[in-house]
């Protein structure tokens, strides 16, 4: 969907559908968040009308691609909870629409007639254009509509838009909008509890789950535990499936189980299974979600998945070749393919013929200190797990294995704390002499 512009009023009533073509209903309105910048508001889904009249909210990772016949959603989980607006974002066709602004080039006034969404490389999705007809006097002839960049615009901020004052917790949550979770993860962290727990509301939940993967262990359970039911399960279902582990692994058991129900068995599916290996294993260790193809995809089916913004640089520097099926645990693991030879082979070639099936893997209860030295010995930032009957299982990043081998309390420390930026240090007095807290069992 790279490039793709869709303006907004084409898309009311345009029917919904699921990853099997299924219908889920039809387009009640899309979801902005408000900023305080002149940045482009990001696009965080859309709102839509199921056949029973009740409206849901589908986030935009969920969409799949946007045609003129209708909407197509990806696999995977979508909240059933009745949709209510929260008081940063704005119904771009509900709200926008009709509303005045001021064109900042002319300074004349105008009113907002269509606005048009696009995604970036990132995959987010933002307001870039608006279309304006500037406004006239009462006897003249109808004015042209003109397209303009969301910052050409005035009199769209927060304030202006809902006519109320903006409070210091919704300027915090509008100066999210932009920064790395990790960023935003410490602004939190140093926040009274009250107004913790006021931003945590208001996040959304694709946003408040990336911050929560950022936060210490205790201010994840903290927030987590603040949460009703039902609003922590879909939180989960939006983490990584080995981060949701680790938490889910650091609760009390009756919580963890109830909070499993009620997640979506395709997401809890994967997070039950990392549960059953101990923290400091690869199977404790690993992502059950790396690159998997099968040996007949090309080439640049390849290429085409790694570049996926999805992607974190670790699991993007390696894809793993299995027979059907592709999910894990796979069908019997063939090798691995570096990112750096598949750039090096003609990408109408199959994968097949570029395998690595002489590299090692790690077994999933092999131990932290046994995983550190694979990534030692083999230069690798991404290594596979396979189980004793040859099934790909998953894979452990080396970002993974740093996390267990910093200080336990390494997000809070600054750098300098950690020796970061100092007089090198050797490798072993940077390495704790103990492991980290209790972890799975």
């Amino acid at each position: 969907m790279a490039g793709q512009r869709v303006f907004v009023a084409q898309l009311a009533g345009l029917p919904v559908f699921g990853s099997a073509g299924e219908s889920i209903g039809k387009v009640r309105d899309i979801v902005a968040a408000l900023r305080l910048d002149r940045h482009p508001p990001r696009v965080l889904g859309i709102v839509v009308d199921l056949p029973t009249r009740r409206p849901i909210f589908v986030p935009m990772l969920r969409v799949a691609s946007i045609e003129p016949r209708g909407i197509a959603l990806t696999s995977g989980s979508v909240s059933l909870r009745r949709f209510e607006q929260r008081r940063l974002e704005v119904l771009l066709l509900g709200q926008l629409l009709g509303a005045r602004a001021r064109i900042a080039t002319t300074a004349g006034s105008a009113t907002l007639v269509d606005v048009a969404i696009e995604p970036t490389r990132t995959r987010d999705w933002v307001v870039a254009k608006v279309a304006v007809r500037e406004r006239a006097g009462r006897l003249a002839r109808r004015t042209p509509v003109q397209v303009l960049a969301w910052g050409d615009v005035r009199g769209l901020d927060p304030a202006e838009l809902t006519g109320t004052t903006i409070t210091g917790t919704e300027q915090l949550l509008a100066s999210f909008e932009g920064i790395r979770p990790a960023d935003a993860a410490t602004v939190i962290r140093d926040l009274p509890a009250a107004r913790r727990y006021e931003v945590a509301d208001a996040l959304d939940d694709e946003r408040l789950a990336d911050v929560i993967e950022e936060l210490p262990e205790e201010d994840q359970k903290d927030l987590l535990s603040h949460l009703d039911e039902g609003r922590a399960a879909d939180i989960l279902e939006a983490m990584d499936p080995d981060d949701a582990a680790d938490l889910l692994a650091e609760l009390p058991s009756g919580i963890s189980e109830r909070l499993l129900e009620l997640m979506e068995p395709e997401e809890s599916g994967p997070v039950r299974r990392l549960l059953q290996y101990s923290f400091d294993t690869a199977g404790g260790l690993m992502t059950p979600e790396p690159v998997v193809l099968t040996p007949d995809a090309t080439i640049a089916e390849a290429l085409a998945r790694v570049r996926s913004p999805d992607l974190t640089p670790a699991l993007a520097s390696m894809v793993f070749v299995c027979r059907p099926p592709q999910a894990t645990p796979t069908g019997r693991y063939l090798g691995c393919v570096h990112t750096q030879r598949l750039l090096r082979e003609p990408p109408f070639e199959l994968v097949a013929g570029a395998v690595d099936s002489e590299m090692a893997r790690l077994s999933p209860g092999a131990g932290l200190a046994e995983v550190t030295r694979f990534f030692a010995a083999y230069n690798l930032v991404c290594a596979p797990v396979v189980d004793e009957e040859d099934h790909l299982l998953g894979a452990v990043t080396v970002d993974d294995v740093l996390d267990h081998l910093l200080p336990e309390n390494w997000r809070e420390l600054g750098l300098a704390e950690m020796g970061i930026g100092e007089r090198p240090r050797t490798a072993a007095a940077r390495i704790p002499a103990r492991p980290r807290g209790a972890g799975r069992a």
